[in-house]
């Protein structure tokens, strides 16, 4: 394995067709311009380098996807959550209230399968206290929001803890092929360890440019995740709290802006 990356590197911007995954017209360095940019070290790396360049990149491109869908999703939760603070306490009972909700709404799921399960309880043969059974589904119901919620943010965590060593490898990649350059020539001269070592800082640049911003949203999707969830398990603890008194233990009903709170409608059988 050491002898085929020494090859690679000892070739490298003369490696043989198939040794290479760039075109020939992208390594053709033109009159004025700069040997030693991404492109020409690319072409001069050989596949090694190539394939370790395509790596970051994936890994790049899928941390923005990941942001900007977790972005969405979140963004959606938590406008669903306002929505549910305006107006869902203001209906006499929960169905009702949930009747109002989003199909799709996250916080409806909860009403929905808090409600079922208070159906479903009485159906049990093995005897089961009633707030313990409701609590256990509510919990399940949080759970698989949340769980869809911090789905793909493994990838981000990955990404992050990942990224620099693999832009570590390219520079080893590098030093090595520099290494391999002085040693055919029997002399270290700056035209021959140039381009070896620019690849190498260039390859540890990009390893660190796309493990920061993947870092950096992690930790941002996550604590806005726990805000949801949060306000997930506030909102449970009232449902249930609503269902096991029949209706009669709910949160006051938030008064429009400039007016007093006023309570919460009649409350209904749940």
């Amino acid at each position: 394995m050491l002898n085929l990356i020494a090859n690679a590197a000892a070739a490298g911007g003369h490696a043989p067709t198939g040794m290479t995954l760039m075109p020939a017209s992208m390594c053709t360095v033109g009159e004025g311009e700069s040997p030693y940019g991404l492109i020409p070290a690319l072409c001069e790396g050989g596949i090694v380098s190539q394939l370790t360049f395509l790596v970051l990149l994936i890994m790049f491109v899928g941390s923005l996807y990941i942001l900007f869908t977790k972005l969405f999703e979140q963004n959606k939760v938590m406008s669903q959550g306002k929505t549910v603070t305006a107006n869902f306490w203001r209906a006499p009972t929960l169905a009702e209230g949930a009747a109002k909700l989003e199909k799709n709404s996250a916080y409806r799921q909860v009403v929905e399968d808090g409600l079922r399960a208070h159906e479903e309880h009485g159906k049990l043969t093995n005897p089961i206290e009633a707030h313990d059974w409701m609590h256990g589904t509510l919990e399940r119901s949080q759970g698989h929001i949340n769980s869809k919620l911090n789905g793909g943010l493994s990838f981000l965590a990955t990404v992050g803890s990942t990224a620099p060593f693999v832009g570590l490898f390219g520079t080893v990649i590098g030093i090595l092929r520099a290494l391999v350059k002085i040693g055919a020539s029997g002399q270290a001269s700056i035209d021959t360890v140039a381009g070896p070592v620019g690849e190498a800082l260039i390859m540890t640049a990009i390893g660190l440019i796309v493990a920061v911003p993947a870092v950096l949203a992690f930790n941002w999707l996550q604590s806005r995740n726990k805000a949801i969830s949060r306000s997930l398990s506030t909102f449970s603890n009232d449902v249930l709290g609503s269902i096991m008194s029949g209706g009669q233990v709910r949160p006051v009903a938030p008064a429009p802006a400039g007016k007093p709170a006023a309570p919460a409608a009649a409350p209904k059988k749940a």
